[in-house]
């Protein structure tokens, strides 16, 4: 089997307010991955409690140490033989704090990378959908790249999508895989989400990999799902069409980053420049 080869999956999921069920809805759609043949598989953001408020939720979650899901995906992987990528779930942090945290399990079983989200979903969208998640969540401080046997691993979660920064700087320091595990509302999913993960591919010639919630939840949130695989010429190589739960998988070569790199090198060509904001001249303006 040709070395720059793997099979990588993406899980789709609808969770809901009862991590146990999380737990047995993650850990069935993780086996059907891992029985396709997928090395790695990623699960959506959120993937142990989807629960918007904040006293149910502060009810509910666990320190990593204690945390059944954290304890499940290393069972999994090891059981699986599998890199398991556990898109991210709430942790209980020491003062009150919950971290949006992301985890990657080897085929040993141990954990090999945490990564909390760095970017707070504070936004106000038309008809009075409001979120304001650095009211609970403590936000991460650092991004992290992961040297894997199949290539080089960024770690993103949902909101970061937007911060095209982080994924350049993960490209600049080697990731090759570029990943997106995300709970995208309905409303900005079906405006931005296709497009923006292509363009983190293009832009940094990279593989995405986006494993998303979808549909209505228990919690009354709607989620666009469409998760997906994006090759470095930004092509989609795999992707649920809908949003109901399921597992996208495909095999992605390697070597199409060094090769999208190679046609394209704006990864090497880019230039530092100053911003110049130029007034306009003349006389004073107004209106006169």
């Amino acid at each position: 089997h040709d070395m720059t080869k793997v099979r990588v999956a993406a899980i789709q999921m609808r969770s809901c307010m009862d991590p146990a069920r999380n737990a047995e809805d993650f850990e069935a759609l993780v086996r059907e991955a891992a029985g396709q043949g997928a090395a790695y598989v990623q699960s959506p953001e959120m993937t142990g409690l989807l629960v918007r408020d904040k006293t149910a939720l502060m009810a509910q979650i666990k320190d990593e140490a204690e945390d059944p899901l954290v304890a499940c995906s290393s069972r999994l992987a090891r059981e699986l033989g599998i890199h398991l990528h556990l898109g991210s779930t709430a942790i209980a942090l020491p003062g009150g704090k919950v971290a949006n945290r992301a985890f990657l399990f080897d085929p040993s079983g141990e954990k090999r990378v945490s990564y909390d989200k760095i970017h707070m979903f504070d936004v106000d969208l038309d008809h009075g959908e409001s979120w304001r998640e650095s009211a609970t969540y403590e936000p991460g401080k650092a991004t992290r790249v992961a040297e894997l046997p199949f290539g080089k691993l960024g770690f993103a979660v949902c909101y970061d999508l937007r911060f095209p920064q982080l994924f350049r700087a993960q490209a600049l320091a080697g990731a090759e895989i570029l990943t997106v595990p995300a709970a995208f509302t309905r409303q900005t999913g079906e405006a931005h989400w296709h497009v923006l993960l292509r363009a983190r591919a293009i832009e940094n010639g990279a593989f995405v990999v986006a494993a998303a919630q979808g549909g209505r939840h228990e919690d009354g949130r709607e989620t666009y799902g469409h998760s997906m695989i994006v090759d470095p010429w930004g092509r989609i190589l795999a992707e649920a069409d809908h949003d109901e739960p399921g597992v996208v998988v495909a095999e992605i070569d390697l070597a199409a980053v060094a090769d999208a790199r190679r046609k394209v090198p704006n990864l090497k060509n880019a230039r530092d420049f100053e911003v110049q904001t130029v007034a306009p001249t003349g006389g004073a303006g107004d209106g006169a």
